[in-house]
């Protein structure tokens, strides 16, 4: 498989920029520091806004996991933050036999599974999912970004997934899939950034994501000037590899492909619904 710059390796490949740290680590500010005279720190409200979670795979990943660290993702930050009232596949599993069956199968009153809303939402969302299969199968993909509420440019909160450091393999010499989800989730429930969020309101989700400028995507619009916002609340998970991962020294050392990567966004906004 070719590097960003069409490096090649020994069927591993690793995104420009790439830093591995040899330990698991979590870096999110459990409280504000205060400074003299009782007052919070403008550095710890930083951080106290821009949390970070770092998780290092002991090996080289797939394509394919490294679509599906998005997706769960996607479908974890929209359950936490209230924009759906179950967890996507319990969501999906009442939704759909609720439909099959009809009257057949009483609805819980308080959720309203088989509502024209929850069928358009998780149509609307597996639509994305698909599309993020194919845009992961067309391209290296080093940042992911979900956004939520105002807009793509002024989001009231911003998650960054970000694979710069991910060695991509085949599958044959990249770890499990499963094991790689378990591992990032674990890592996300230790760092606990979500408990004391203060619940959304139902708002509008973007998806955006960089690959390649050639890369062939259709459904996906490219975003040619489009900047990371600095506003609102961030938080950014860093995944990375390390251990025995065969990798040539060019291929890690390649950065002008940087110039060649664009940001796309979904022409879609996810529009989430309460019970």
């Amino acid at each position: 498989m070719a590097a960003l710059g069409g490096t090649e390796s020994s069927g591993v490949t690793a995104v420009p920029g790439s830093q591995a740290s040899p330990l698991l680590t979590v870096e999110t500010p459990s409280a504000l520091e205060r400074g003299r005279g009782g007052r919070r720190s403008r550095r710890s409200a930083t951080a106290a806004l821009s949390p970070s979670v770092s998780v290092v795979f002991p090996g080289a990943v797939s394509r394919e996991s490294c679509c599906r660290f998005a997706c769960e993702l996607l479908k974890h930050v929209l359950h936490q933050r209230h924009q759906l009232p179950l967890p996507y596949e319990q969501l999906a599993y009442f939704c759909r036999r609720a439909a099959q069956d009809g009257d057949v199968i009483k609805k819980p009153p308080s959720v309203g599974l088989a509502s024209k809303k929850c069928q358009q939402v998780l149509v609307e969302l597996e639509g994305v999912l698909q599309h993020l299969e194919v845009m992961f199968s067309l391209t290296l993909v080093p940042r992911v970004l979900i956004l939520l509420g105002g807009n793509a440019v002024s989001p009231k909160e911003l998650y960054e997934l970000n694979l710069e450091g991910i060695c991509v393999g085949s599958a044959e010499k990249s770890l499990k899939t499963t094991s790689c989800v378990r591992k990032l989730f674990h890592s996300l429930f230790i760092a606990d950034v979500f408990s004391e969020l203060k619940a959304l309101p139902i708002t509008g989700t973007v998806v955006m994501l960089q690959g390649h400028r050639s890369c062939g995507a259709e459904w996906f619009r490219p975003k040619l000037n489009y900047k990371v916002p600095t506003r609102g609340r961030k938080l950014t998970i860093n995944l990375s590899c390390d251990g025995d991962v065969d990798i040539s020294a060019s291929a890690q050392t390649v950065t002008s492909a940087w110039e060649d990567y664009i940001w796309f966004q979904a022409p879609v906004t996810l529009k989430g619904f309460h019970e």
